[in-house]
């Protein structure tokens, strides 16, 4: 199992992804968890660190931290709630498959950098600023909101045979027994 766990004290809102076991189907595909569109085949960007993340429509502009695993296998999440994170063991930004940038929904101060995430509608632009300045423009596909028990691993991150995106965060009903959000809100988009 893979569990993104909070980093810090400060920050209320803790993004968790469970890694589906071997063998199990994934959830039904519906309007609630829809399919991701295959896009028209688009050259692929050389790798390159992703440095900024801008989604005009919801008013994202942020740094990038690189993120990684930590010592019990858990995927890193950003120490601070005003900044995203890109998986760095998956693909960068452009590079084919399913790059993955995950980022905080609120913190005890207020709203995070992905506090509206869930607004992102299909055909959105989100902007990949890239070391070196080359940017990665994609737009997004579809929008879903999952249980955190029937994180879609598959879909977030299988092998795309196009350069894509995943933009995941907290959603749904905060567990204050928990001390987190029982669901995740997945943007998937393609490169353009």
């Amino acid at each position: 199992m893979v569990d993104v766990a909070l980093a810090g004290a400060a920050i209320v809102a803790a993004l968790t992804v469970w890694q589906a076991p071997a063998g199990p189907p994934l959830p039904p595909r519906s309007a609630a968890h829809p399919d991701p569109v295959t896009p028209r085949p688009v050259r692929a960007l050389p790798p390159a660190r992703p440095v900024r993340l801008e989604i005009p429509e919801i008013g994202v502009r942020t740094p990038l931290v690189t993120l990684a695993k930590n010592s019990d296998g858990t995927i890193e999440v950003p120490a601070r709630a005003d900044r995203a994170g890109w998986y760095r063991p998956g693909p960068a930004p452009g590079s084919t498959g399913p790059a993955v940038i995950v980022g905080h929904v609120d913190s005890r101060r207020g709203p995070a950098v992905f506090h509206r995430l869930g607004d992102l509608r299909p055909g959105n632009t989100v902007r990949v600023v890239r070391a070196g300045g080359s940017v990665a423009v994609f737009r997004i596909d579809s929008v879903e909101r999952v249980s955190k028990d029937r994180f879609p691993t598959q879909r977030v991150y299988g092998p795309l045979p196009y350069p894509g995106l995943r933009l995941i965060t907290c959603g749904g009903r905060f567990d204050s027994g928990d001390g987190r959000y029982v669901d995740n809100i997945i943007a998937y988009a393609h490169l353009v």
